[in-house]
């Protein structure tokens, strides 16, 4: 197998931080993404090099290992135990060992451990891996996430049905098993991760299943009370105003909220928080009329 350079994938330096990793991922993934190069087989191999590049250096425990053990990295556990076994074995039989930790070409060992190369006139025995797990992003809107429905993503050249649940949150994440990397000597294949990323371009402000908003009210519908419309997620309504509502007082709306997850049927509430408009420009006949009434509130 050909060693992969992902830091030169992700255009990155080696000392590249967490934050740079994240930003040259989300800026070419966004450039290469097959839904903006529809039928594009060169655009679809780079951004399937692009997800498995930032899968590996976006895990700071795996992006360790690649440092130190390169395309081998995925095996760098069965490495570490095996070479204590051969210490072990080499002490206990000869009083010495071999030291495998010198940072030296690991080609070798990993070849005849996974390869099925020879060792002492035997034949070599491959072992049984998991495959890789990946890591996807989905960027959605916060409408999107209002209802059920389902989406094609392409993972890896690959596209996969997916049912994106009603109320799912932002920085959610869920698995699906066995979308993952190939198997090591038949191993069972690795799973996939899906983070969601969803943006809220709403004027709505959610905190799980609730939803908050703030609806203007003019002075005389607050003095006097009467009714008003107001938007919910999924349409109007019309509510009834109080006489003498006061600036900053809040009205819960059972069930005009968000979806709760993964429960049929459920909803949140719908909290609104008035703010009173005082009036501005005053034409003389307005002021008139208010100092008249302020002098019957003195009464």
């Amino acid at each position: 197998m050909a060693f992969i350079d992902y830091y030169k994938i992700l255009e990155i330096n080696k000392s590249a931080t967490p934050a740079e990793i994240k930003k040259a991922y989300r800026k070419l993934a966004r450039k290469h993404h097959p839904d903006l190069n529809p039928n594009d087989k060169e655009a679809e191999k780079k951004f399937k090099e692009i997800n498995e590049a930032n899968e590996v250096l976006s895990n700071p425990e795996n992006r360790k290992k690649y440092d130190q053990y390169g395309e081998n990295w995925q095996h760098s556990e069965q490495y570490e135990k095996a070479n204590q076994q051969q210490q072990r074995q080499r002490e206990s039989q000869q009083g010495g060992y071999q030291d495998f930790s010198g940072g030296g070409d690991f080609s070798d060992f990993f070849e005849s451990m996974f390869g099925g190369r020879t060792s002492g006139g035997r034949s070599g025995r491959s072992a049984q891996y998991k495959g890789q797990d990946f890591n996807a992003e989905l960027h959605l809107d916060l409408k999107d996430v209002y209802t059920t429905h389902k989406r094609t993503l392409t993972i890896n050249g690959k596209n996969i049905r997916l049912s994106i649940p009603a109320g799912v949150e932002n920085g959610q994440q869920i698995k699906i098993p066995g979308h993952g990397g190939d198997g090591v000597s038949g191993g069972p294949k690795g799973d996939l991760f899906i983070t969601f990323s969803i943006d809220n371009h709403s004027n709505f402000k959610r905190d799980k299943s609730n939803l908050y908003s703030t609806v203007n009210l003019d002075l005389y519908k607050a003095l006097l009370g009467g009714e008003i419309t107001v938007d919910t997620f999924d349409g109007k309504v019309k509510l009834k105003v109080i006489p003498g509502t006061q600036n900053g007082t809040k009205v819960k709306l059972k069930g005009k909220g968000f979806p709760v997850y993964k429960k049929e049927g459920a909803f949140g509430d719908l909290y609104i928080d008035y703010q009173i408009d005082i009036p501005t420009n005053l034409t003389e006949k307005e002021k008139e009329l208010i100092t008249e009434l302020s002098k019957l509130r003195t009464l």
